[in-house]
C-alpha cells in the first residue's frame, strides 16, 4: 500500500479475541511481525474504529503490542464484532470554545 506521503506500507488484518468475543485488528508495517498465530498478545493504547461499516481494533500512534504470558484457553470466534455492520457516528461539529448565552 502506498501512503499519502508516497512511502510504501504493509497492512494486514488479524483476528484477535478472548473468551468473550473477537475482533479484526488492523496491523501496519513492523506490527505485523509482532503477532503470531496462537500467541496471546497485550495491546496498550489501542482504539476501536470503523472501516467500511465494520469495527476494527487499531493501535494509536503511542500504542504498543507485545506477547503476554497470560493464557487464553478458548477464543470465542462466534462472537466476532467485526462481522456486524455498524453506523459511523456523524462528524462532530463544534465551536472550539465554550458556548455563551445572553439572557
Amino acid at each position: 500500500m502506498i501512503g499519502r506521503d508516497g512511502s510504501s506500507h504493509r497492512v494486514a488484518d488479524a483476528l484477535v479475541g478472548d473468551e468473550t468475543g473477537s475482533v479484526l485488528m488492523t496491523l501496519w508495517d513492523r506490527n505485523i511481525e509482532a503477532v503470531r498465530a496462537g500467541a496471546v498478545i497485550e495491546v496498550r493504547n489501542g482504539f476501536v474504529g470503523t472501516f467500511k461499516g465494520h469495527m476494527r481494533l487499531n493501535l494509536g500512534r503511542g500504542g504498543t503490542i507485545r506477547e503476554s504470558d497470560a493464557e487464553i484457553v478458548n477464543v470465542n470466534t462466534s462472537n466476532n464484532i467485526s462481522d456486524r455492520v455498524v453506523e459511523s457516528p456523524p462528524p462532530r461539529r463544534g465551536f472550539g470554545g465554550r458556548l455563551r448565552r445572553r439572557f
